[in-house]
């Protein structure tokens, strides 16, 4: 697909995400992140990155694009180890130039979570000021951001445009549209290194008290916050900042 849209534009006046919706919805997600980089430019565009299991896919398909694109990567403070240095390994892999580890103020952990039990009193406050509150923060100066979010996902990703507004922001989801087999293709034929708990059974990785193993036939979503009854830590459904 070669769809027609504007170069940079002043935020003013760029395109809405429903119109950028429909110019992209058969795109590939290559196709989407140059769109997206045409519409707002290298200096208003961010990838929000968890460098988990599916991570390196979307990060090795805009290194592609331009491996300058800034990337934030929220460092909640109760991330594994394997993640870490995950991330140390895709940035000198894929040579990625401009990833920004975002942590939560200080200050709000000392006055709401001193003790580190918030993620199991109130797993949702404990996403607001580790993950949701730090994103806000970190994508102030951007007018859009990419996402590595699916619609096999399932839940509340099953029905996600390839654009949608966040009540700031344009935000983009390249692979949307992607099929589990695609996702792996990509893997394979980048021959990208995986997550190093992928092995283990942890096929969604996120903080370690609230990610668990998940059995064969689960969601591969199931092991995040188990038994809580909460599928998305926030900022995925968070409006504005």
């Amino acid at each position: 697909m070669n769809a027609i849209l504007p170069q940079v534009s002043p935020a003013s006046t760029l395109p809405s995400a429903d119109e950028l919706d429909r110019a992209l919805r058969d795109a590939s997600p290559a196709e989407i992140i140059a769109a997206a980089l045409n519409t707002v430019g290298r200096e208003k565009l961010a990838l929000v990155s968890s460098f988990g299991t599916e991570s390196a896919t979307l990060l090795k398909v805009m290194a592609d694009v331009d491996p300058a694109i800034p990337v934030i990567f929220l460092d909640t403070g109760w991330l594994f180890e394997e993640t870490l240095a995950y991330r140390d390994t895709l940035v000198a892999t894929l040579g990625l130039k401009d990833v920004r580890s975002v942590k939560p103020a200080e200050e709000t952990l000392t006055r709401e979570d001193p003790d580190r039990d918030l993620w199991f009193s109130d797993p949702d406050a404990c996403c607001r000021i580790r993950k949701v509150e730090p994103l806000a923060r970190a994508l102030k100066p951007f007018d859009a951001w990419l996402n590595g979010r699916k619609r096999f996902q399932g839940n509340t990703r099953a029905d996600i445009p390839v654009v949608e507004d966040d009540g700031a922001r344009l935000k983009f989801n390249p692979f949307a549209n992607v099929s589990r087999e695609e996702l792996e293709a990509i893997f394979v034929r980048a021959k990208l290194p995986r997550h190093p708990l992928l092995a283990s059974g942890f096929r969604s990785v996120g903080c370690m008290p609230c990610t668990s193993r998940t059995a064969e036939g689960e969601d591969e979503r199931a092991g995040r916050w188990r038994g809580r009854g909460k599928t998305e830590c926030g900022i995925h459904t968070m409006k504005g900042s």
